[in-house]
């Protein structure tokens, strides 16, 4: 009893402790009052599922879990293979295509048809508001922030740590031309530095025509906030890139729902799919989805070429490090699917064969 006790203390003082501390860490969402959304509701944002608030007996429940369980497996026990790429490896390369780079957990280099754009561009060391602590790279970036070309867009999916880096966002304002974000996102961007002119908002389903195709931003299962009081004040989603040659399509975070066919019937087929594959768990099943479903999202949304991703960099969950890779290649064979899984830096062009290496198994 007296060890119950005193672990239950103990989690009250870190959760008062965490609670001053992220009194300051909060989004700054732009004013988004007068949105017309039928999932903007009470200055809240919802899913188009409603999720049940999970009881304060669960929170708690799961907050010891994460003081008490014991991780096994979580972080590798190999070196994660890396490719260098420089700027002239990206310049060398054609601008007749479209040409992707995975550059860890779920940041995302594309040279579309000669301009370069990045998805979730995370480059620090921590997927957290602190350098000290929170989850840390297993892995370097393939490229370095410096050694980067200019930039025309960068793709915003939602505003959690390990898809929004303040970091990265200051120092790629000065070389990026264009900012697409969920509504509400540009509060924070602007409040780092951003300016107001070169950011675009989307709500669900929004369409923008640019030199090189549409870009439309479509709904996930998934929730947003950078504190303990800001919940969902600002959107999240998922991005479509049609070019008039090729289509993709990359999931942000989410758990599996409905939607994924709607996008399908709406923007499919894909030549790509970059469905999240990793961090999932029975504790928040609805908002993360596992192997198996992220491969029954790519068959909804109707793609050709599965690439896997959410994975391979931070330690956010409970499941082994390399559980994602070893249950998605086991799922795509048994649904046959096509499945890609490049390693980190490795370019590869949209219309290539699909990249089969296992490189998370240990030689």
């Amino acid at each position: 009893m007296f060890v119950i006790k005193l672990v239950l203390s103990l989690l009250v003082l870190f959760g008062i402790a965490i609670y001053v501390i992220n009194l300051t860490l909060v989004a700054k969402p732009s004013a988004v009052a007068g949105i017309e959304s039928t999932h903007y509701q009470e200055n809240k944002f919802r899913n188009a599922a409603p999720r049940t608030p999970m009881p304060f007996s669960e929170t708690a429940a799961l907050w010891l879990r994460f003081f008490t369980e014991k991780k096994v497996g979580t972080t590798p026990d190999i070196t994660i293979p890396v490719q260098t790429v420089s700027q002239a490896d990206l310049n060398a390369l054609s601008n007749d295509t479209l040409h992707i780079v995975k550059l860890g957990h779920s940041s995302i280099l594309l040279k579309v048809y000669g301009e370069y754009w990045l998805i979730d561009p995370v480059f620090s060391d921590r997927a957290s508001p602190f350098n000290f602590m929170g989850p840390q790279r297993f892995h370097q970036p393939p490229i370095s922030l410096d050694d980067l070309p200019p930039i025309d867009k960068v793709l915003i999916s939602h505003n959690h740590y390990d898809h929004l880096d303040k970091a990265s966002v200051k120092i790629l304002l000065s070389i990026t031309k264009q900012f697409f974000v969920p509504t509400g996102v540009d509060g924070d961007l602007i409040s780092w530095g951003v300016d107001a002119d070169k950011i675009t908002t989307f709500d669900w389903w929004q369409e923008e025509e640019t030199s090189q195709g549409t870009v439309a931003f479509t709904p996930t299962q998934h929730f947003s906030g950078r504190g303990m009081g800001d919940g969902n004040s600002t959107l999240w989603g998922s991005w479509v890139i049609k070019t008039p040659q090729q289509s993709l399509y990359f999931s942000g975070d989410s758990g599996y729902f409905a939607g994924f066919k709607e996008i399908g019937d709406k923007y499919g087929p894909f030549d790509l799919t970059m469905v999240e594959t990793g961090a999932y768990d029975n504790d928040w099943a609805d908002i993360h989805m596992t192997p198996e479903e992220s491969v029954q999202a790519h068959i909804d949304l109707k793609g050709k070429i599965m690439m896997p991703i959410h994975n391979g960099t931070f330690d956010l969950a409970f499941h082994t490090w390399h559980d994602p890779f070893d249950r998605v290649v086991a799922e795509s064979e048994r649904r046959e699917v096509v499945l890609s899984t490049p390693e980190f830096g490795q370019i590869f062009s949209i219309t290539d064969p699909a990249i089969t290496s296992h490189w998370w198994k240990a030689e």
